[in-house]
Order: C-alpha cells, then structure tokens, then sequence
C-alpha cells in the first residue's frame, strides 16, 4: 500500500479528484434535485470555498511571479535587439496559429454544417460590451501606475513595466548585478510557493468539477448539442494534431514527451478554466520539466495567457458559422476572410478586457453583419466549452515557448528527455533529510 502511495503522481492525484468529484456532484443533483441545504452548504458552501480558495491562491501568484520572472529575463539580455527578436517570434507565431485556428473551425463548420434554422431565436437577448478602440488598446498599453496596474492584474502593462524595468538593472553595473541577484533569489522563492499550491490541487480540483456537476444547465445541450461537438471536435484537433505537428517541424523534437510532460498544466487550466490562473503551473512546468530557460519562459508565456486564444479563435469561427446558419444568412468567401482577419487581430486587441472572447466574438458578428443576439445560443454550454479553450491555449503558450526557446539556444534537450525532470519536489532539501 506504501508503494502504491508513494508510485500515485499528481496526474493521477488530479484526475481521481476531478472524477470523484463529477461523481460525487451528480450522485448529489439526482438524488437531491432541489434540495435547498445541498444548494446553500455544500454547492455554495464547502464546494465553492473550496474551489475558490484554490483558484485564488493561484491568481496570487500571477502577478509577483511575472514580474519577477521577467525581471530575471530581461535583466538577463544586455542587448536590445534580443529582446525585440524574442518579442518579434513570440508575437510572430501566435498570430500565425490564431489564423490557423480560425481557418480550421471555419472549414470544419462548413463542411459539417452545425446550425439549424430551427432552432427558435425570437426572445434571444445578449448585451454586448463594447471593445475599446485599436488607439486606446495601444495607448493601455504603458502604464501610467504599474503598482495599480499590479493591483488590477493588468498583464499588459505589467509586462512592459517589468521589461523596461529588467532592461535597467541590466545597464547600470555592480548595483544592477546586485539587483538581478535579489530577484533570482525571490523567483526561486516563487517557483517554491507554485510546488506548494500544486499540492493543493487534487481537492481544489474535486471541489471545482463537483460545484460544476451541481450547477451546469443541460437542458440547453440538445439543442446545440451538433455545436458544441463541432467546437469540441476542432480543439481537440489543434491541441494534438497541429500543436504537435507545428513542434515537430519547427524543433525536431518528440511531442510525445511534450504532451506526456503538459498533463498537469493541461489538467489545471481545464479545471479552472483560467489562463491566468494557470499561468505559474505553465511556467514551472516549461522551466522545470521542460528545460526553457527562464529568459525566454518568462517573456513568452506571461505575454501568450494575455494575447493568445487560439482556443477562444475555435470558438468563434464555428460561433460564427452557427449563428450564420440558424438565422439563415448567407457568408461570402469575403466574410469569411474578413472573420479571420478581425478575430486574429483581436486576440492582441481586446487583451485584458473583461469577458474575452465574448467581446471578440461580438466584434466579430458587428464584422459580417450578423445578430449579436445569437451568441445567447451558445452561452448554455460555454462554460465546459471554456474549459477545454484554456487547455488549449496554454498549450499553444508552451509550444511557442519550446519553439522560440530552441531558436535562442535556450533550450536544455536533457531536461526534456528527463521523465523525472522537474516533478513535484520534496520542500526539505536532500541535504537537510536524515
């Protein structure tokens, strides 16, 4: 039993509480339809404090950890012309896989054709927020307050700050190489306090899919049901088919290990449904089990849960598709084609506004001419939709991070052939242990 114990990873740990805790929540819902204690004590009570509590302590993290970890990056890099070429790929390639997927789910609704003029639309209502302007997005950008901008998570800006901050210490001396070592020091610190939480993660997890078996409405899953395998069917594709293929010709590298070696980021951003929120599981995982070196890590996937959403890109071109077909209105190749254009365009555009990828999708319906209003659709079953999305974008973070990093010769190959590289270690140190 010892062995057993000892032989049990935190995959395994994550997915026996995401299990038990499906289990245990729909055990619950049929046995106690409207219960009213079951709703008040355990759904809203010992599951959501729980699972919120969890999800907190890993929002805790993001900010200290970015900025930190990209202080240690950029302070890394003396020469500007490195970190405008690392920037430049980064950007690069995300936009080139937010195309790819906007293609892909286009093609896929298409062709299968999910829609159905059918379905009733006469008392759909959606209130779509306005995405701010390109000059505005632009000008959002800089901080006026990085420590408000800390304060209000705004990752943008937290990003510049700790990028021009970084490239200072890196220019003033002794006094910076004092500086630098300082934040070595708290990122080694940070990464210890990501171990930690990652501990915590099997009964957050139980709590989160047990609240969620609780409360999911599945009334509306059977008349968009053809929506939401289609969507299921194109992330699931680009998370193991093009992420894959994409790392094996841009590096040469086995993305078998890759996938073998994301599972817990993976497990962790489909429970949450957060990419922020995953973002110090991503980034231990790339540094740690992957073999990025901190430089490139820091840059690449603070800035990728901020602008890239390939998932989210899946989940508009077949909204769009959908909608299109159930009010019965025709999209030219132009359409099409303009779709593309203005959700890639808005991956980087709306970044950090509240509600995404609904606000992109919005943008993208005004785009063609189609009624905002469909997207109360698809809002029934967008939760567990969200879920799979995050998957898979923090996966596309992690695969640019791999491809940019082997460009920069900031890749350890030994690390990533290491099956043991980087799993959750023990808080005592080797030397201390009696």
């Amino acid at each position: 039993m010892a062995f057993m114990k000892r032989k049990l990873g935190l995959t395994s740990k994550i997915l026996i509480g995401m299990t038990l805790g499906i289990f245990v929540g729909l055990i619950l819902r049929i046995a106690f339809p409207d219960s009213q204690f079951v709703q008040e004590y355990i759904t809203e009570g010992v599951l959501n404090v729980i699972g919120t509590i969890f999800i907190n302590c890993l929002k805790m993290l993001v900010v200290p950890m970015v900025f930190i970890s990209l202080v240690c990056g950029t302070s890394s890099l003396s020469e500007p012309s490195k970190l405008g070429r690392l920037g430049g790929k980064t950007l690069a390639f995300y936009l080139f896989t937010t195309a790819i997927a906007l293609v892909l789910a286009i093609f896929v609704a298409v062709i299968i054709h999910p829609g159905s003029n059918t379905l009733s639309t006469a008392n759909l209502v959606y209130d779509a927020k306005d995405a701010p302007s390109l000059a505005q997005v632009i000008i959002n950008i800089v901080p006026t307050n990085p420590i408000k901008a800390m304060t209000d998570g705004n990752m943008l800006q937290i990003i510049i700050f700790a990028v021009i901050f970084g490239f200072a210490v890196s220019h003033v001396g002794d006094k910076g190489r004092r500086v630098a070592a300082v934040f070595e020091d708290l990122n080694d610190v940070i990464m210890r306090v990501v171990t930690l939480v990652m501990y915590l993660a099997p009964y957050g997890v139980f709590a989160l899919m047990g609240k969620l078996a609780l409360t999911l409405g599945l009334g509306t899953f059977a008349d968009v049901l053809k929506y939401f395998g289609v969507v299921l069917g194109v992330l699931l594709l680009h998370g193991f088919v093009v992420y894959p293929t994409l790392l094996k010709l841009f590096t040469g590298l086995n993305p078998l290990i890759f996938m073998r070696k994301m599972r817990d980021a993976q497990l962790f951003a489909f429970s949450t449904a957060s990419s922020n929120a995953t973002l110090p599981v991503n980034m231990e995982t790339a540094e740690h089990r992957l073999g990025v070196d901190n430089r490139v890590a820091s840059f690449t996937l603070p800035l990728g849960a901020t602008v890239n959403m390939d998932g989210t890109a899946i989940m508009q071109g077949v909204a769009t598709v959908f909608i299109a077909q159930v009010y019965g209105i025709h999209l030219s190749i132009q359409d099409y084609f303009s779709v593309v254009v203005t959700a890639t365009l808005a991956s980087i555009g709306t970044a950090g506004v509240p509600g995404v990828g609904l606000v992109m999708l919005a943008m993208v319906l005004k785009q063609v001419g189609l009624p905002v209003e469909g997207i109360a659709l698809i809002l029934g079953v967008d939760r567990l939709l969200d879920m799979v999305r995050t998957a898979v974008n923090i996966t596309g973070d992690s695969v640019a991070t791999m491809i940019v990093a082997k460009s920069e010769n900031a890749f350890d190959s030994e690390t990533y052939h290491d099956t043991n590289a980087g799993k959750v270690r023990s808080f005592i140190p080797k030397s201390d242990t009696k």
